[in-house]
């Protein structure tokens, strides 16, 4: 298992993996073998390799889901409910700035120039976008728009939602993470037991 030593331990980790932020990856990860030698090192660690339905990205999920399991996957989706607001007011943000019929989806570019020359000619695009960026989860503490939309990007890169390919170039990638955040929303919007409550658990089961 060295050979793929690097990958579980990005897996481990928490990272999704799909072919735009790291094609090589997830091209291994598409062969059965290679997925079947992966969850016989996972099992032991009570995890199994997951991809979402459509499966464009792959991540690690619980293989049962003993009581510490479902604590932990409690808190998860607990935090991740809290920060689903900011997520989805920025995909409805980059839908109506950028006039798109759709969320973005995985490989599309996005560059925050394009962002600033929208939301400078448009005072609603550029009152949302502060109150988005100084959301908790974006943690903006600037007024100037630059360094809002700066912030937005920088913690959207961090979640992995987005991949910047070049360092110095001012463009950006979205990731299949953001299939997994739709899918995910759809989930809890067909719930409901959630947020989390006393039943959330078995809401968890089926969800991964």
């Amino acid at each position: 298992m060295l050979a793929f030593g690097p990958l579980l331990e990005r897996l481990l980790a928490g990272e999704f993996i799909c072919a735009v932020s790291d094609e090589g990856a997830f091209r291994r990860l598409q062969d059965e073998e290679v997925r079947e030698r992966l969850d016989a090192y996972l099992r032991p660690l009570n995890r199994r390799l997951a991809t979402n339905e459509e499966g464009t990205v792959y991540f690690l999920a619980w293989h049962t889901l003993d009581e510490a399991a479902r604590e932990q996957l409690s808190r998860q989706l607990g935090e991740t409910v809290a920060s689903l607001l900011p997520l989805l007011e920025w995909l409805q943000l980059v839908q109506e700035a950028l006039g798109r019929d759709g969320p973005p989806a995985p490989g599309d570019v996005l560059k925050p120039a394009d962002f600033s020359s929208r939301c400078e000619d448009h005072q609603g695009l550029r009152e949302r976008l502060e109150r988005l960026a100084t959301d908790p989860y974006f943690g903006s503490q600037s007024d100037q728009l630059d360094a809002q939309l700066k912030q937005v990007f920088k913690r959207l890169k961090e979640h992995g939602y987005l991949l910047q390919p070049h360092a110095d170039r001012q463009y950006y990638l979205v990731t299949a993470k953001i299939d997994y955040l739709l899918d995910l929303t759809r989930f809890i919007r067909d719930e409901e037991n959630l947020p989390v409550d006393d039943q959330a658990p078995s809401a968890q089961e089926r969800l991964l």
